[in-house]
This record gives C-alpha cells, sequence and structure tokens, in this order.
C-alpha cells in the first residue's frame, strides 16, 4: 500500500493565481516524478480503459473537443490536446467551472513528470474557509493512485485501497496533505494563522475529525 511520508515528500505543492478574461483565479498546481516513460504515463492519464484503475470510471468522447464524465464527479469538455505532452479541458461540477491543465515532462528516458493545475474562480469567503487544501488533497489523493498503477498496476478502487483510505494511514495522508497545502498558501502570501484555520477546517471535512479551528 502507500508509504505515507514517501509519497506525501514526492509531491511538489504550489499555490498562486491567474488573470483570466472573467477575472483573477485561483491556482493550485501539484506535481510528482514518476519511474516511468513519458508516453506509459500519458497513456495511463488517457486511455479509457486504464484511468479507472487509478482514478474513478470516466465515460465519454476523450479527444479534442469531447466531453467527458468522471462517475459521480466532474464532467467537461477537452479544450486542447498535445500528445504526448499536455491536455486541458474545463472541469464542471456542482454547477460550477473551473479549469485543468495536465503537463507531462520528460525527465529522462524513463522518468516522467506529471503536473496538474487546477485554475478556478474562489470568492475570497471560500477560500478564507477552506483554502487550498479543498481541491488540493482530492488531487492528492489521486496521485497515490497513479502512483499506485504505474509501479504496481494495482487498482485503487480495490477493496485493500478503498480500506486505506478509511484508515489511520489513510487519515493520516489526509492530514498531512492539508497540512502541506497550508504551507503552500502561506509560501504563496497567506496569512499564516487564516491558512492554519483554513486547513484544520479541510483536514476535519476529509478525515471526519473535529474541526479545532471552530473550538
Amino acid at each position: 500500500m502507500i508509504a505515507v511520508i514517501e509519497q506525501i515528500n514526492a509531491v511538489r505543492r504550489e499555490v498562486g493565481r491567474r488573470t483570466l478574461e472573467a477575472g483573477e483565479a485561483r491556482t493550485t498546481t501539484i506535481s510528482q516524478t514518476y519511474d516511468a516513460q513519458l508516453e506509459e504515463v500519458w497513456d495511463a492519464c488517457t486511455n479509457a480503459e486504464r484511468i479507472p484503475r487509478w482514478f474513478m470510471p470516466i465515460s465519454g468522447d476523450l479527444r479534442l473537443n469531447g466531453h467527458y464524465q468522471l462517475e459521480g464527479n466532474a464532467g467537461g469538455t477537452i479544450e486542447r490536446c498535445d500528445p504526448p505532452h499536455s491536455f486541458a479541458a474545463t472541469w464542471e461540477y456542482g454547477g460550477e467551472v473551473s479549469w485543468i491543465e495536465v503537463r507531462f515532462i520528460r525527465e529522462s528516458d524513463d522518468r516522467t513528470r506529471f503536473e496538474l493545475e487546477h485554475v478556478a474562480h474562489v470568492d475570497d469567503d471560500r477560500w478564507a474557509q477552506f483554502g487550498p487544501g479543498a481541491v488540493g488533497v482530492g488531487w492528492d489523493l489521486a496521485l497515490t493512485g497513479l502512483s499506485l498503477h504505474l509501479a504496481t498496476g494495482e487498482a485503487v478502487n480495490s477493496p485493500e485501497h478503498m480500506a486505506w483510505t478509511e484508515s489511520d494511514d489513510g487519515r493520516r495522508f489526509m492530514t498531512l496533505s492539508s497540512e502541506r497545502w497550508r504551507d503552500a498558501s502561506i509560501a504563496a502570501g497567506e496569512d499564516a494563522a487564516a491558512a492554519e484555520a483554513a486547513a484544520q477546517r479541510t483536514t476535519a471535512f476529509y478525515t471526519g475529525a473535529e474541526d479545532a479551528s471552530t473550538t
């Protein structure tokens, strides 16, 4: 299963801003380098038969201008595609639209860096409540699945992996992820106390623990 500290430390997390036509947006960027060839990582992330093994079931037309739907989660339209280097798509969920940009960088013949940037218009009140961890922890969990799949072929929807997400190790992973996103937020200029309070609320949401920031 997941080596918690090793996986947490293998991931790079960044928080920023981007100006879009509709106004200023927040960005959360997560990346990890894998011991796999560029084409292998690209296929794992774009092949409809492989995506459910590390992420979640997907349907739709996975090509430029096609529409995809993740089962019980987001859907959207593929807006750009440059195989095997990058793709971009809308991320539509709960009546809101954000965007993801996924990049694949060859670091050597057998090492590839996966980088995902999530761009969203987030109002100040919601950002103050949860910060970048609201989406960041979820993407951290997704990268654990990709790590397992590339290393072993293991499916994240296996009973063993599903049990892990509800175990002490799983909750520890989500807590550490939330704390690392807090650190990235502070590094990007967020007030430390505000970032800590947001992280505590995010941790409570993901783990079911009591939110210490409200006590």
